[in-house]
């Protein structure tokens, strides 16, 4: 059975995730590394019990290792996906190349991962999914696509245009607003929707793994380094790459960047060789990158190299007439499998007025809370709407300052996207954090 989720108060519901790997040591440490984040976890060390464990639960990732024994993990690929077609597969490797990454992401893998890998990796690509899943993209474009919004036809009708050429995209509107829906249509409406598609998450890793990441290294080149590892740049060959949030790339990396826009040419970190890219880049960010620029944050260069061409994505208050038919799209979802549900005149007008600045993302969360926390099949605008009658929060008790501190580690823990991010809020270094969850059973 699936080990129950352990949560952070008020953070995103966990991932069902299945591990596949023959070292028991691989999955314990996954499984360890998972389940701190709040991730139920089920293991498999062979390919028969890893088909039967999709057979009978479904999973939102699995992680797989491309040498079970004497079996093959990339014969595992299609054989989960095709049990279940909306599973994210990352596949791990210790002899990471090129072209076993390529074949992994043809043969249906959305991701991979380099043996010897860092927690970090592991938790941001959890972390991905789980945005993936609460903005409902895998498959939902219609949040996105159906729309009465001239802008949105305006964006889409670009991006249908741009998508047929080479092109540098920039995506650009804020957060929730449907830019990772809409780099993955791009994609998929080009000359290289056959290729992989892969997609990095620009805040999610510190500068240096995000090299690594990014362009690929050499065996040797750092610390943990035993093997080769092709990068996203490389592994992305003849497909697109999608650099989510690049305006947090850090200033180290932008000249990276910008060379690969410029150049077509990168190299591996710990590999002076020089590479030809064969990779389309669409970027997003909801970041003023101008501003960025003014402050010094953001390289001007890089800039104009990333926005070749711009499309930008309005905010859910500047297209109030798709609320009611994108509540109804959401609430399709939430109810797939289910009992129909249906809302109220009263409960689409509140939802009409809300301002929602967390856009479709918040918009959809919010229905899909509300078909769970409902009593009958038609939604009440109360499910929607704050009561005015409900009685004032009792004074919080005086509690010792370890606790507090624990509370605050908590919430910090909870409202940032990695822990190198949740460190420096704290104003600690890394390591201390780790021992700060471990002494909190975090």
């Amino acid at each position: 059975m699936i080990r129950p989720c352990s949560r952070f108060p008020g953070m995103a519901e966990g991932l069902s995730i299945l591990v596949v790997d023959d070292e028991p040591s691989i999955r314990k440490s996954l499984s360890l590394c998972l389940e701190l984040e709040g991730h139920a976890v089920r293991t498999a060390s062979r390919p028969d019990e890893a088909r039967e464990a999709a057979r009978r639960e479904r999973f939102d990732l699995a992680f797989v290792d491309l040498r079970l024994g004497t079996a093959s993990g990339l014969d595992l690929v299609p054989e989960l996906l095709a049990a279940q077609p909306n599973l994210a597969i990352a596949v791990i490797t210790a002899f990471a190349t090129v072209e076993t990454a390529v074949e992994a992401m043809r043969r249906g893998a959305f991701d991979y991962l380099p043996k010897p890998f860092e927690p970090a990796q592991v938790v941001a690509i959890a972390d991905k999914i789980r945005r993936i899943r609460d903005a409902g993209s895998r498959g939902e474009e219609g949040l996105l696509f159906e729309s009465r919004s001239e802008a949105v036809r305006d964006a889409l009708a670009l991006a249908r245009q741009v998508a047929r050429k080479e092109a540098t995209v920039l995506l650009r509107g804020e957060s929730g607003t449907g830019k990772s829906v809409l780099a993955r249509a791009i994609h998929r409406w080009s000359r290289r929707a056959e290729g992989p598609f892969s997609t990095v998450s620009c805040p999610s890793l510190t500068a240096e793994l995000l090299a690594s990441e990014l362009f690929g290294h050499a065996k040797g080149a750092f610390t943990g380094a035993v093997s080769d590892a092709p990068g996203r740049v490389g592994a992305c060959a003849g497909g697109t790459l999608f650099l989510d949030e690049v305006g947090d790339l850090p200033l180290e990396i932008q000249p990276r960047l910008l060379r690969l826009l410029q150049e077509r040419e990168y190299e591996r970190v710990g590999d002076p060789a020089t590479r030809v890219a064969d990779v389309r880049i669409v970027a997003a960010t909801h970041v003023d990158l101008e501003k960025a620029v003014s402050e010094g944050r953001f390289r001007e260069d890089l800039l104009y190299r990333l926005k070749v061409v711009e499309v930008r994505l309005p905010r859910l208050a500047e297209r109030v007439d798709d609320i009611p038919d994108l509540a109804r799209a959401a609430l399709d979802r939430a109810c797939r499998g289910g009992e129909p549900m249906e809302f109220s005149p009263e409960s689409l007008r509140a939802l009409s007025e809300k301002a929602w600045p967390g856009n479709l993302r918040e918009l959809s969360n919010a229905v899909e809370r509300a078909a769970v926390l409902a009593t009958g099949s038609i939604l009440g605008p109360e499910l929607f709407t704050s009561s005015p009658s409900t009685p004032p929060a009792p004074p919080a008790p005086l509690l010792p300052l370890e606790a507090l501190e624990e509370a605050h580690v908590r919430r910090v823990l909870s409202e940032t996207r990695t822990l190198d991010e949740a460190a420096k809020v704290l104003g600690i270094d890394a390591a201390t954090l780790w021992r700060k969850r471990k002494r909190y059973g975090i």
